[in-house]
């Protein structure tokens, strides 16, 4: 098989960032709204030298990680909304399964079986999502909302018409997933990787970004979402 090589130019990595209008405690340091691109210099003026090392250390890392999704996106795409989908799976206690997960494709969506959650309730599981594995996972229109989804792997998810109200998808992997038509309020998007996933139609009232990670023309694509609070449009980053 032919290995295909990515070459990225020096300088390549930029940070958009903010100071939030508000902090916890009164001294601690002000932290970052982080938008990861690959696509020129540091926005936001001159920096210091300390900060320039900082962003200079993480970069190379961070743009070879999106050049890697990206490459295995195109190998791999997200289902297409208009995509036909297999039908329901029959098989005894399939929503079950997502306690335990897609054990062997993890991030690249390879799997024996496929992970059909469509229709299922999860409404405020607090216990059995956490750190799981739902990797090209089918859960369109099945209801998540309320759950505690820190840590989860949804690589190549299709979600279109999922109901995710409240969901804390803290330190989550949420690369490529179909979110159109999903409801998102409220959910919390806090160090979330989002690069190469899609939003049309999807409700983003009062969702939180902080510290989201996310590809510059993924980024734009969001943030033409009217749905995004003010507040949530700052965090990104939208113009």
């Amino acid at each position: 098989m032919a290995n295909l090589s990515i070459p990225l130019p020096r300088n390549a990595f930029s940070v958009r960032y903010s100071f939030p209008k508000r902090s916890i405690l009164a001294n601690s340091a002000p932290r970052f709204s982080i938008a990861a691109r690959c696509s020129g210099e540091l926005d936001g003026g001159s920096e210091t030298n300390e900060r320039l090392v900082t962003f200079n250390n993480i970069k190379s890392l961070t743009c070879g990680i999106l050049a890697a999704w990206t490459v295995t996106a195109a190998a791999f795409p997200v289902i297409a909304a208009s995509q036909r989908l297999p039908p329901l799976s029959t098989e005894p206690n399939r929503c079950e399964r997502a306690f335990v997960g897609n054990t062997i494709g993890q991030a690249n969506g390879v799997y024996d079986k496929p992970l059909d959650l469509r229709l299922c309730d999860y409404t405020n599981e607090k216990n059995n999502l956490k750190g799981k594995s739902l990797s090209a996972a089918l859960v369109a229109d099945a209801k998540f909302d309320g759950a505690d989804m820190t840590e989860v792997v949804m690589s190549k998810a299709y979600a279109v018409g999922a109901s995710f109200k409240g969901v804390d998808f803290s330190n989550a992997v949420l690369d490529r997933v179909n979110f159109g038509k999903a409801n998102l309020q409220g959910a919390v998007f806090k160090n979330t990787l989002l690069s190469g996933s899609t939003f049309d139609e999807a409700k983003l009232e009062d969702a939180v970004f902080e510290d989201t990670i996310i590809g510059y023309i993924d980024l734009q694509k969001l943030c033409t979402n009217k749905t995004i609070s003010d507040e949530g449009r700052a965090e990104l980053g939208c113009r």
